[in-house]
Parts: structure tokens; C-alpha cells; sequence
């Protein structure tokens, strides 16, 4: 009898797949000495050449899917398990006193380990870190256990996790990994966000599901409801392949809209715009037919390395995709690093409530080398499209002033330099917190446009963690006090003349769009994704009738009666 979970569904389709569990396996050892000691360093030996194979197939796979300083940490990793410093003490532990080779390994491992990360040289407490992991891969063989890694992946799978990083996220490969399913998560949550821009499948939420898959079990996930189905029987495998079918021939016929303006039924124009990672999103941002970009999540940039990315790496990435969107807006917000994405070569103070603390707009005008690095890659890439600028968690009207002050600086000593920059650059904010929802007529006189990030905004209006299961029945998108922020921000930008978009995942969400588009909204900007279904959808609604509700919606007690509203449409 199959076996079925329910988790919430983060990315719609089908997909029907082996299960590959992207797992931590049990890396536990005994100190027992052993009675043949060259059997045991012949055991050492065969570890240390199979992490070689392993990692050099690594870094061949990531420096073709990620490029060639992804793939520079991996040649450091191998560069290790040549290092007879390293090597020659564990074999002298075994031979000597009769340990056994995980024993050994970790001894020696840990000591060097602990000597590095005390040394006051940056790059040598960056060596710890690639002698832990290289450890910890020469010890997975040592106990005959597997290292799971996504980027080796190379037949049809469906990943099983706890949860997915974006690392962990940026480095599928769509052409063989078919949708994932993990324990925990939701719909606002970062992998459910770059699942739906890598267009797979996904299950998030299931609390369960790497205790009840097993490796290579067959596995069905369903994006659409939220159904995990192990080891289906052959029926279920039919219907299913029918569903998919269905899914991929509706994603055919909207294929038809790609080229047409986002129109209402009464003529009024909205913007239908992607939220992306990297540029490699872009293939789904042009293939979806999208008006522009109304988030570029530049922290990615920053994400799955061991230093900052460089001026120029940053001018590279920004650069190509505003060659690429050709002349169509593009909105790059600064650095959002924090709460739940870390840095783990900046150090950042634990904190009790990340989500409230240390992170984006905070942490760059404290540490203003790594934003004035970003504004400046920005500034020369701006002369490659339209680009607009954004800065994210802004909470009070000084904040804005004093990034707007640095970004009028290196603009200036970018102009001293003969380096050319745009003048027609926008300045916008992340709407984001209550206070700056309250405060729009205000900062609408200063600033070119709003973004509401309502992901943030409603968690924060709320005070309920988008990421706490116990109180995701919190996460009210279209509760009414959401809807009066909303309506209070457009209004006060349409008042001085500016324009507001929204870039949550609430802008793609189809119960929210007929109220959205009767609030007046001006850019929708979602998941490539979820783009051609939105146009389809707003080009049968009227914005004059969905003023009108939009009017009812906000004066409605609870989420659940203006959901009643919006399904009478």
C-alpha cells in the first residue's frame, strides 16, 4: 500500500521521480584500536582516493554549472588530501597505537582544526573550514556511508530534505532534478521561493518525509496540493502521469500570452513583473514573457562561497541581466542579508530574534565597504538597461536618506573617474515594516517608487514567524488590516505622482490579485512562473468592479469573509 504525506504546496506540477535523500548520514565512531594496523591504513588510503575521485568529479560539475571561483573551493579541498602534514601523522596514529582510521582521522583533523581557527590570519581560519569538510567526506568513506551532494546528481530524482538552502537551491540541476519535497518550510519560505524559479515541482512542510522515504524510493509530489505519495502503486503512477500531462499542455496554451500586455477587461494597463535569484533565472523571465524584473535578490551573489564577490563579479552579474531584459525595468534590491540567510565568512552576532536584528539596510550603513562595493558594481552596471534601485527593511525616513547620501557619493567618484554611469536611475524602498506602511505620504516625497515585500509585512503586522508552523494560520495575506496597509501606501505614492509594486508572493497569488488590481496596484512582480496564469487572469477582471470589492474587502472583519468575497468574483 502506498504511503502518503501532506505538506503545503510551494511550486505547482507534477513530478514522479527516484528519491534522492539530501540527508546528513550518521557520522558516528568508535575510539577501539584494531589488531591489523596496515589493514587499517590500506583502509585510510582507499578513503583518501575515493574523496579525491569524488571531489575532482565535484569541481569539474561545479565549474560548469556555477563557474570557476565555485569550482577554486573544491581545488583547495583537494589540495588537503595531498598535504603530507595532514596525512602522515594519522598514519603514524594507526601504525603506531593501533588506532582505527576514523579515530585517527578525526584526531588529527580536530587538532589542526583547532590551531587554525585560533590563528589571527583570516585565510588560514578559512583553511579549518576545508579541512572539516574535507574530514568529514574522507570519513563518510572510511564508514562506507554516502555524502549527499547535489551537484554529482546525474539521472531523474526527487530531492527528500529537512529543509533546502538557497545554496543547496541554486545548485539543482533542472534537468535532473524533477521537484523536492522537505520537512519543513512554507510557501514564503526561500526554497519555496527558488522552486518556483526553477519551475519544479514542490512539497514543503511535510514534518515527516526523510524519516518515511527511503534512497532511491519511487516518489510522486504534487506541488499543486501539497501530496508526497511513496512508492505508488501503478494506478496511482497512471493518474498521475495524466495529471502531469494536463499541467504541461495548460502550460502550452498560456504559452500564447507571452507577448501580450497585461491588460484588464476595462483597458488598464498593470505591470507583470519576475522575481529572480541570479541570472540564470532570466531564461524563465523571457520564456514567461515578463515586463521587467521587480526583484533581483542580489544576496545570491553573495551566498554558497568562502569571501565576498568582488566589485566586478558583481558589476558581471548585474550587468548581464540588464543587457538581457533590454531596456525593461529592472529592480535590484541591495543586499538582504540576515534573519534567515547567513554569511558565514562575515561573522554575524547570533541573535535571539534574527528576523527583528542585525540584517539588510542595517547592516550596510554599519559596515559601508560591502555596500559601497555593491553601489558602485550597481552604478557601472546601470549603463547596460534600465535599472531602479532598492533598499530593503528600511524603518524610518533617515535610513533612506543616509543609503540615498552613499549611493550620491560613488556616484560622484564614479563620474570623477570618466566611469560612465545613468542618469534616469530610480530610487525605491522595500515596503516592508508596519512603520514605513504608516509613514508612505511621507516617504513618498522623497523616494521614486514602493515595493511592498508583503512576506515580511505581514509576518511583522502579524508578530507571527512566517517560518513557525504553530502560528502559520497567522500568515493572513488577505486579512483586512494587510489590505488597509497595502491601499495606504499605493495611495500615498499615486498622491505625489509615483508608482507602487509589490514583489511578495502575495503579487502572484490569485485570490489576492482581483483585490490588488481594484486597490491599484501598478506593478505585480511574482515568480516567472506564475506569470502567464496572472495575465490570463487579469486581462477577465475589470478594474473599475474590482475597485468595488477591493472597497468591501476593507471594511471586512476577517481573512476568511473577504476570501468569501473574492470567490464570489
Amino acid at each position: 500500500m502506498p504511503n502518503m504525506l501532506n505538506g503545503i504546496g510551494a511550486s505547482d506540477g507534477v513530478a514522479i521521480a527516484k528519491a534522492y535523500l539530501l540527508v546528513e548520514p550518521d557520522l558516528s565512531y568508535t575510539n577501539d584500536t584494531v589488531s591489523d594496523s596496515e589493514a587499517e591504513v590500506v583502509k585510510f588510503k582507499a578513503a583518501i582516493n575515493q574523496s579525491k575521485v569524488e571531489l575532482t568529479q565535484i569541481r569539474n560539475n561545479a565549474e560548469v554549472a556555477l563557474g570557476p571561483d565555485k569550482a577554486a573551493i573544491f581545488d583547495a579541498h583537494l589540495l588537503v588530501l595531498e598535504d603530507p602534514e595532514l596525512i602522515q601523522p594519522i598514519e603514524d596514529d594507526i601504525l603506531t597505537n593501533q588506532s582505527n582510521a576514523a579515530a585517527a582521522l578525526m584526531t588529527v583533523a580536530n587538532n589542526f582544526v583547532t590551531i587554525f581557527e585560533s590563528m589571527d590570519n583570516e585565510y588560514m581560519r578559512e583553511r579549518a573550514a576545508d579541512i572539516r569538510d574535507v574530514s568529514k567526506r574522507v570519513l563518510a568513506h572510511i564508514l562506507g556511508v554516502t555524502l549527499p551532494n547535489p551537484t554529482t546528481i546525474n539521472e531523474s530524482v526527487v530531492i527528500i530534505a529537512e529543509d533546502l538552502t538557497p545554496s543547496d537551491t541554486a545548485q539543482l540541476n533542472k534537468e535532473f532534478v524533477k521537484g523536492f519535497a522537505t520537512n519543513i518550510g512554507g510557501r514564503t519560505s526561500h526554497s519555496a521561493i527558488m522552486s518556483r524559479s526553477l519551475e519544479i515541482p514542490a512539497v514543503v512542510g511535510t514534518k515527516t518525509v526523510t524519516q518515511a522515504v527511503k534512497h532511491g524510493d519511487l516518489v510522486i509530489v504534487d506541488g499543486s496540493t501539497g501530496d508526497v505519495i511513496i512508492n505508488p502503486d501503478e494506478t496511482a503512477v497512471v493518474a498521475y502521469k495524466e495529471k502531469q500531462a494536463k499541467f504541461i499542455q495548460e502550460k502550452e496554451e498560456l504559452k500564447q500570452l507571452v507577448n501580450d500586455k497585461t491588460t484588464s477587461k476595462d483597458g488598464i494597463h498593470v505591470e507583470l513583473a519576475a522575481n529572480i535569484g541570479t541570472p540564470n533565472d532570466l531564461e524563465g523571465v523571457i520564456n514567461n514573457g515578463a515586463e521587467g524584473i521587480g526583484l533581483y535578490r542580489t544576496e545570491f551573489l553573495y551566498m554558497g562561497r568562502d569571501s565576498m564577490p568582488t566589485e566586478d563579479e558583481q558589476y558581471e552579474a548585474y550587468k548581464r541581466v540588464l543587457s538581457e531584459m533590454k531596456g525593461k525595468r529592472v529592480v535590484v534590491r541591495t543586499l538582504d542579508i540576515g534573519g534567515d540567510k547567513e554569511l558565514p565568512y562575515l561573522n554575524l552576532p547570533h541573535e535571539m530574534n534574527p528576523f527583528l536584528g542585525y540584517r539588510a539596510i542595517r547592516l550596510c550603513l554599519d559596515q559601508q565597504d560591502i555596500f559601497r562595493t555593491q553601489l558602485r558594481a550597481l552604478l557601472r552596471a546601470s549603463a547596460h538597461g534600465s535599472l531602479s534601485i532598492m533598499f530593503p527593511m528600511i524603518a524610518t525616513i533617515n535610513e533612506f536618506r543616509e543609503a540615498k547620501a552613499i549611493l550620491e557619493e560613488e556616484k560622484a567618484k564614479l563620474k570623477d573617474e570618466k566611469i560612465k554611469v545613468a542618469d534616469d536611475i530610480e530610487l525605491g524602498i522595500m515596503v516592508e515594516i508596519p512603520s514605513t506602511a504608516a509613514m508612505a505620504d511621507i516617504f513618498a516625497k522623497e523616494v521614486d517608487f514602493f515595493s511592498i515585500g508583503t512576506n515580511d509585512l505581514i509576518q511583522y503586522t502579524m508578530a507571527a514567524d512566517r517560518m513557525s508552523e504553530r502560528v502559520s494560520y497567522l500568515y493572513q495575506p488577505y486579512n483586512p488590516a494587510i489590505l488597509r496597509l497595502v491601499k495606504q501606501v499605493i495611495d500615498a505614492s499615486h498622491q505625489e505622482g509615483k508608482w507602487t509594486g509589490m514583489c511578495g508572493e502575495m503579487a502572484g497569488d490569485t485570490t489576492a490579485i482581483p483585490l490588488l488590481l481594484g486597490l491599484g496596484l501598478d506593478e505585480f512582480s511574482m515568480s516567472a512562473t506564475s506569470i502567464l496564469k496572472a495575465r490570463r487572469q487579469i486581462k477577465n477582471l475589470s478594474q473599475t468592479e474590482m475597485k468595488k470589492l477591493a472597497e468591501q474587502a476593507l471594511n471586512c472583519a476577517t481573512q476568511e469573509e473577504v476570501v468569501e468575497l473574492v470567490n464570489r468574483v
